[in-house]
Order: structure tokens, then C-alpha cells, then sequence
């Protein structure tokens, strides 16, 4: 049914997202890049967090946890091993790499008892400070634009810790995931008849297609209902966190499945053998 392959049509690509359509293949396929994208595609994150002073209102465990879902530049991630393949005993530059955050806002007398003046001090990720420059905060081009924000503090009050970024996936924990989301659709005539609408009064003034229908053939109402009939083509969107590029994303997804259909046919050719020097056969 699906001769040649699969075939992928980019349709748009920025930035931090990126528009395809996945055609040619089983929807079982479509499902498992998007699952792939989201939980199996390795990036770099806060793991460990080593807080030496805290005088701000949050407290450490609120803090480590904020720290751990800033995303982290990965583009150079393959050369960094995981903790668990590391020959080291906690954490080495072969397997991690440190940031640092020190911040103190001082107390200016003259200025307290000012109300025009803002004394609040708002910690961003752009105060962590990367031992590595291939991994550190995501930020916005030059201008670093939209950091994001850790903790707001008063004069007075210091924060003072050290982390520690490691390479993992999703499937460990979500902070690892390259995407904020992986949708697609097919069928947007819904010809299949795979959705099943809340219809008040009628369908297509409360139900409207999407952009993609534009690239489908219009539904036929005297068209009899096709039972066999199979989707076949999927449209894609995926947008990362900015730790990677988006086509970065869907070509490591890919090279996973492939990986991983990879080792399941040499297991079943494995077994195979197996059984025919077993039974003679």
C-alpha cells in the first residue's frame, strides 16, 4: 500500500516551529515520531541544584524546581554522555555541565523610603552563569529578550547556588523535552469518520475545517462510504522550547525510530534463527 516509503513535505520552518506533512505511511507511524519528538529525543537540563544561601521568599525546593525547567541550548548535546554511561562517580565535564547564580541586592538607604523607585530586583535565567557556552539559558537573539523569571527580591536579601545541567529525555522527566508540543492532523474532512461532532443543528455552520482541508479533495455526499479506506497522509506542527531547532527535533526522531525498528528486526531475525535450529524448519 505504501510504495516508496514515507515522504515528508515541509510546508513552513522558523524559527522555534516548524510545519510538515508526513505522507505515504500508517498513522501507527505518524503517532509514534509525534510520541518520539515529545519523550525520547535527548537535550540538556538542570538536575541538581546546590543552594548555598537563600534569604528570598521562596524556598529552596520552589527554586530548584523553577531552575529545572529553564530550557537549555542542546544543539551540541550527542558530545555530552549520559550520568549512567559515565565512568565518573557523581558528575564530571564528560556528563554535566555547571551554572552558577549569585545575586545580592544591596540596600540603599537614600532610596528607601522613596516610593518612586522600584527596589524590587527580578532574577532571570539570564543570571546563570554557564560553564559551557554550547549549554546555557535559552534567551531571544542578541537583544535577550523574554528571560525567564526565577524569583523576585527586595535589598537585603542574596541568593547564592550552583547547578548542575545533565543530558536525559522526556520519559525520565518532562524537563528534558525539546518541544512545548507536537500536534497533526489528517483527515480534515473527517472522511473516515474517525471524529465523532456534538451537532446541535447542523455540522458544517458549527464544525469548520481547518487550513489543511485546502490541500484535501472536498467530501462527495453521493460517495458511498469507503470501509477499507486508511489515512495516509498527516500534517505536522512542532514547536520546540528553543533548545533546538525544530528540524533538528524531527531528524533525531527519526534516526530514533529507525534505531529502534533497527534492533527490533535484528531481535526477530535473532529469533528466527533460533527457532529454526530448534525444530529443523
Amino acid at each position: 500500500m505504501y510504495n516508496g516509503g514515507p515522504e515528508v513535505s515541509i510546508r513552513s520552518l522558523k524559527k522555534d516551529s516548524m510545519k510538515f506533512v508526513l505522507s505515504n505511511t500508517d498513522l501507527s507511524v505518524a503517532n509514534a515520531l509525534r510520541r518520539i519528538m515529545i519523550a525520547e529525543v535527548p537535550t540538556m537540563a538542570i538536575d541538581m541544584v546546590e543552594i548555598e544561601t537563600n534569604s528570598t521568599v521562596l524556598t529552596d525546593e520552589y527554586i530548584a524546581h523553577r531552575l529545572g525547567m529553564i530550557p537549555l541550548t542542546s544543539f551540541d548535546v550527542d558530545r555530552i554522555q549520559y550520568t549512567r554511561d559515565c565512568t565518573c562517580t557523581l558528575y564530571c565535564p564528560n556528563c554535566s555541565v555547571e551554572l552558577t547564580l549569585h545575586v545580592k541586592v544591596n540596600v540603599d538607604y537614600d532610596d528607601m523610603n522613596d516610593p518612586t523607585i522600584d527596589k524590587t530586583r527580578q532574577v532571570t535565567s539570564l543570571d546563570l552563569v554557564s560553564s559551557d557556552e554550547a549549554v546555557k539559558p535559552v534567551s531571544d537573539g542578541k537583544n535577550k529578550a523574554h528571560p525567564i523569571l526565577i524569583v523576585k527580591m527586595r535589598p537585603g536579601q542574596e541568593l547564592k547556588l550552583k547547578c548542575v545541567a545533565k543530558k536525559g529525555v522526556a520519559k525520565e522527566h518532562a524537563k528534558w523535552s525539546p518541544v512545548y508540543g507536537v500536534a497533526f492532523e489528517y483527515d480534515p474532512y473527517n472522511k473516515l469518520r474517525h471524529s465523532h461532532y456534538w451537532i446541535e443543528e447542523d455540522e458544517k455552520t458549527e464544525w469548520f475545517v481547518s487550513s489543511n482541508a485546502a490541500e484535501e479533495t472536498p467530501v462527495d455526499p453521493n460517495e458511498p462510504f469507503d470501509y477499507n479506506a486508511k489515512p495516509d497522509r498527516f500534517y505536522m506542527e512542532v514547536e520546540t522550547s528553543g533548545c533546538m531547532k525544530p528540524e533538528e527535533v524531527a531528524l533525531r526522531a527519526m534516526t530514533i525510530m529507525q534505531d529502534k525498528l533497527g534492533g527490533l528486526q535484528i531481535k526477530l531475525d535473532d529469533e528466527f534463527k533460533e527457532d529454526t535450529q530448534r525444530w529443523g524448519y
